[in-house]
């Protein structure tokens, strides 16, 4: 399927393990120089390749494409919590390649994703999203939050503090949105 979305022309499909490289060019850089993800390390392209084997075999994992086939950002869903009684919840997790935001790629991979997560049961969506408590942070804007307010995620929590990385405590915030 072809969506056109700012100056891009997107295709869309499932992650496959193929694609684990391509995927982990654009987290790595997420790893390493921000506090988005409170990962220190950068996954082997094997441990990647494992992730989304894994992730796959229970929720969407989808991939964004460009004109030229080459993947610009991907979003999945994972389980919310261990315990049976949230099967009815997820949590998502996008990427978009650095450089890109802002064009379309982060709203166009939830509108793939949400309405497979409708018709597989899913009642709420979360996203846990670092947040900084410096203006300016050189490794963290609150751009997600902001994002996730646009995409109709609203703040349900926030943990203060919680998390380091780069010698600097970061809070989390927790955003939900009702797919009912």
């Amino acid at each position: 399927m072809c969506i056109e979305y700012s100056v891009m022309k997107l295709s869309f499909r499932p992650a496959t393990e193929e694609d684990a490289e391509a995927l982990l060019a654009i987290y790595e850089p997420y790893v390493r120089d921000t506090a988005i993800t409170m990962e220190y390390d950068v996954p082997s392209v094997e441990e990647f390749r494992g992730r989304i084997r894994t992730i796959s075999k229970k929720y969407p994992y989808i991939v964004a494409c460009d004109a030229s086939g080459t993947i610009v950002g991907y979003v999945y869903a994972n389980r919310f919590h261990e315990r049976i009684a949230y099967q009815y919840s997820a949590e998502m997790s996008i990427y978009v390649k650095l450089g890109l935001h802002g064009q379309g790629v982060g709203k166009a991979l939830y509108g793939q994703i949400e309405p497979k997560l409708k018709a597989m049961g899913m009642v709420v969506l979360y996203a846990c999203i670092s947040k900084t408590p410096r203006n300016p942070d050189l490794h963290l804007t609150d751009a997600s939050i902001r994002f996730h307010e646009k995409m109709g995620y609203h703040l349900c929590g926030t943990f203060t503090h919680c998390t380091y990385k780069f010698g600097l405590w970061y809070d989390m915030v927790y955003m939900e949105k009702a797919l009912y």
